[in-house]
């Protein structure tokens, strides 16, 4: 009975653990001396609904990066509060950009991308990363994540998954009520595809 009540145990505690890596890291805010630098964009095959962006053209701007793709359904549950940011604070120094980065070689045709971006009403930039380019310069693993970037340029912030909606938006409203020391060259991309 006592090696049962073990065996048991040990089977709860592994499958805790292998739930545990499965899933993604919260993420949330970076603390001061660990902020990074934000990469550049790499690898960018297309620019829609901008020209191309650099993130040293940026600075003085809060800028959110949103890794997704048209097919997940946690991208699709969690697009509308991407757009809702990017309608809500784009004057107000907020420039967000989606990346789509494909899950599937479908996924990879900007005839396809184009499209979906209509049908979900997308107005913000989005660079198309067919080759991982910009997801491997962040390190990212998950669709969607979100990281935000300060007007200095750090990743101060991110967010893997669905849901911490609440906190990624005052975290835009603090990240724009810091004052800028420097001041972006390039204005906030347009709504018009490309």
């Amino acid at each position: 009975m006592k090696l049962s009540r073990l065996a048991i145990g040990a089977a709860i505690a592994a499958s805790v653990a292998a739930l545990t890596f499965a899933a993604p890291p919260m993420g949330g805010d970076t603390p001061a001396g660990a902020a990074r630098a934000a990469p550049e964009f790499q690898g960018i095959d297309t620019w829609l609904n901008s020209p191309p962006l650099k993130l040293e053209a940026l600075r003085g701007q809060v800028v959110l990066v949103d890794f997704w793709t048209y097919t997940c359904i946690n991208c699709l549950n969690h697009l509308p509060h991407v757009k809702e940011w990017h309608e809500k604070y784009k004057d107000n120094g907020l420039t967000v950009v989606g990346v789509h980065t494909p899950e599937f070689a479908f996924e990879k045709s900007t005839k396809n991308v184009k499209d979906a971006i209509q049908r979900l009403q997308i107005k913000h930039a989005v660079a198309q990363d067919n080759s991982y380019g910009t997801w491997k310069a962040f390190s990212n693993q998950y669709w969607p994540a979100v990281y935000l970037i300060d007007k200095q340029g750090r990743i101060v912030y991110s967010h893997f998954g669905e849901g911490s909606y609440g906190t990624t938006e005052k975290k835009i409203q603090a990240l724009l009520a810091e004052p800028s020391t420097a001041t972006a060259t390039t204005a906030a991309p347009s709504g018009n595809l490309k």
